[in-house]
């Protein structure tokens, strides 16, 4: 651990990281009694798609969206979603949903070898488009916010939406540098999906 980097006691008022910013959903529910958090699913959004540095995700997320504001928003109207955390290209950090609980971000999903990845797992958006590229301050805010994750949390497994909903989901796409991702993060036992690391010449 790097100096200054928070610690477990300073960093958690219960399942609420205290460097966030924090807007509760009332989209969430309880984990099942045997949830075993260990995996982290990277997501992106923007709202409307390509748009970013409005609060319309913020307003998602806690079903304040109008939905008359722009087209796109009659597509998703009446949606009810959450995600534990929401980074902005900025690299601030949002939270939304407590990481002892269940945030619906996942859908129907499936990854190592099991179903309803919403049950233990901590859902992250990325303020972007799939396809689209991240900005540094997002890859350093995630960075440091995953292995304070890994202090509470048993996490093991890192993961996209695309990997865990193939053929129904396609974020965060290739846009994703999964390879600088894993650099900033430093060593780590963490298992990656397969194939997304590309390999550097020695």
């Amino acid at each position: 651990m790097s100096e200054g980097e928070p610690t477990d006691a300073t960093a958690w008022t219960g399942g609420w990281y205290r460097f966030a910013r924090r807007e509760p959903s009332p989209n969430f529910g309880p984990r099942p009694p045997d949830a075993t958090i260990d995996l982290i699913v990277l997501h992106s959004i923007s709202l409307p798609p390509g748009v970013y540095g409005g609060d319309q995700v913020q307003a998602l997320f806690t079903n304040r969206l109008n939905w008359d504001e722009h087209p796109y928003f009659k597509q998703i109207e009446g949606l009810q979603v959450s995600a534990h955390f929401y980074i902005r290209r900025t690299g601030e950090i949002w939270q939304f949903v407590s990481c002892d609980d269940r945030a619906w971000h996942a859908g129907t999903s499936q990854y190592r070898g099991r179903v309803n990845c919403n049950d233990d797992s901590i859902g992250i958006e990325l303020e972007g488009l799939e396809g689209d590229t991240f900005e540094p301050a997002q890859y350093s805010a995630l960075a440091a916010l995953c292995p304070v994750l890994g202090q509470r949390y048993p996490i093991a497994h890192i993961a996209g939406h695309e990997h865990i909903a193939p053929g129904r989901k396609i974020d965060p796409g290739p846009g994703l540098d999964w390879n600088l991702l894993q650099e900033k993060l430093g060593p780590t036992d963490w298992c990656f999906p397969e194939g997304v690391l590309k390999k550097t010449a020695p």
